[in-house]
């Protein structure tokens, strides 16, 4: 018993330290000489990343995030393997993973608590638990993306999607009353998390003042683009 209470320590561990290695600013550091917070809406992610440095500086600050969300959770699955199962599932380790190396993401403890939004490491931990849904959250993100030019709304409605296609997905699959019961809450804790970070997006959203590409307007600070 005190070990599976040590391999859940570890879990929660190694998955908030990783998620607190910030690509978007670890980057606009070292390759920019910059720090991206300074800039746009103040975040760390491949957003304000593609707008401040241009598209290379976000495919890499978006390949950082995604692979730092797959590593946590596949540690997690690996250090799991190790439990006797009598108090904790699976489940329940990877979605700690997932939800801790969402926090680690938007409050770093390396970078003065101050991260992302948490949508491309959180993409990271369901690209490694639940692949097939993937495609599914991809559909939800260009629907609202291409006719607005809102990455914010797309990220939203593709995070206020995911539990509820968890369910679906947990349901289907066969799995037990217990398993669809800690996907769905763990998927609903991510989802709360991410459009938390997006409030000030949901009042811009609102106000008519959110940032879309490829249109002129106003950026979160005001300035024309």
């Amino acid at each position: 018993m005190l070990m599976d209470f040590l391999i859940v320590l570890a879990v929660a561990l190694e998955a908030y330290l990783l998620g607190s290695i910030d690509t978007g600013i670890l980057v606009s550091k070292f390759v920019y000489h910059d720090d991206v917070r300074r800039h746009g809406s103040g975040a760390a992610g491949m957003t304000n990343m593609l707008r401040t440095f241009g598209k290379k500086a976000a495919a890499m600050t978006a390949a950082g995030d995604v692979l730092k969300g797959v590593a946590a959770v596949c540690i997690a699955r690996w250090l799991f393997g190790y439990m006797s199962g009598q108090l904790f599932s699976q489940f329940l380790g990877i979605y700690l993973a997932a939800i801790l190396a969402v926090i680690g993401h938007l409050k770093p403890i390396y970078f003065g608590f101050k991260g992302g939004k948490g949508v491309l490491v959180a993409a990271g931990t369901i690209l490694a638990v639940q692949p097939v849904l993937i495609p599914f959250l991809l559909v939800v993100f260009l629907v609202c993306l291409i006719p607005t030019g809102m990455v914010s709304l797309g990220s939203i409605t593709a995070a206020a999607s995911y539990p509820f296609l968890t369910l679906a997905y947990g349901l289907l699959s066969g799995y037990g009353l217990h398993d669809v019961v800690v996907m769905t809450v763990g998927g609903a804790i991510m989802a709360g998390m991410v459009i938390y970070m997006h409030r000030s997006n949901l009042q811009r959203i609102r106000e008519g003042k959110e940032y879309r590409f490829g249109k002129k307007g106003k950026d979160n600070n005001g300035t024309k683009n």
